[in-house]
């Protein structure tokens, strides 16, 4: 058995089992809360607030989930918890939160959100935090520029990487052809050195997941919701990223 083999033992709720219909909503602690009874592991997202405190948030800006508007980055910790959800009592939680609330009894998958420029801060304290943890917890981000970040300051934290086969959408803004092809291709390997692959459903028969696996790195595959999409989790990867049904 591997040392990694915690991290796809049991499929993982995409920013916990949230369901926006009973008022559970995504990176929250009732979605934490639905992931832990119901036994998934959990996946969330963290950004940095304006006084360096990662926060379980997904989204750059406020305007989506919360009734206050603008960048995550521009407030402090103090500030985003003070501020209400649009659809649940829930308030935004720090990482240390989140750590506290889960306390070891599921795998922790945690996604470091970067914009153009590298989010090493945020990788720095992360990483100090997940590698004084005392349950199963892992790193990743689509960003490859993280990696070597968590790798310096703990590197007994599992450190993963999300992809895609395309970079040239609008959610990829800036890239040009020899970035996409590295980013998609995955091949910063030598640089970034992932131990794991978070790669997206639809592209699962790509070259560089399917290379990753036959080398024995744990494969995860992100977001699933159908039927469809689970059979083709099951062939191509070790373990799902689900959301909007129970496995």
């Amino acid at each position: 058995m591997s040392a990694l083999s915690w991290l796809t033992a049991r499929p993982v709720a995409h920013r916990g089992l949230h369901d926006a219909g009973t008022g559970i909503v995504e990176n929250t602690p009732s979605a934490v809360d639905a992931a832990l009874q119901a036994g998934f592991a959990i996946e969330v997202d963290l950004q940095l607030s304006a006084d360096g405190v990662p926060m379980v948030f997904h989204d750059s800006t406020l305007d989506r989930l919360t009734t206050g508007t603008g960048p995550v980055s521009a407030r402090t910790a103090a500030e985003l918890q003070a501020l209400p959800f649009k659809a649940t009592a829930d308030r935004i939680m720090r990482l240390d939160d989140l750590l506290a609330r889960v306390n070891g009894r599921v795998p922790l998958i945690i996604e470091l959100k970067s914009e153009r420029e590298p989010n090493t801060t945020l990788a720095t304290l992360a990483a100090a935090r997940i590698a004084a943890y005392g349950g199963h917890a892992a790193l990743m981000s689509f960003d490859p520029r993280l990696l070597p970040t968590v790798r310096a300051h703990a590197p007994e934290v599992p450190r993963g990487i999300v992809a895609e086969l395309d970079f040239s959408g609008d959610d990829w803004p800036g890239l040009n052809p020899f970035q996409r092809m590295l980013l998609g291709h995955l091949l910063h390997w030598p640089a970034s050195r992932f131990q794991f692959v978070a790669f997206r459903v639809a592209d699962l028969d790509a070259l560089a997941p399917r290379i990753a696996r036959w080398c024995g790195l744990p494969v995860l595959t992100w977001t699933v919701r159908t039927p469809d999409e689970r059979k083709r989790a099951a062939r191509y990867a070790d373990q799902i990223i689900f959301e909007g049904f129970r496995p």
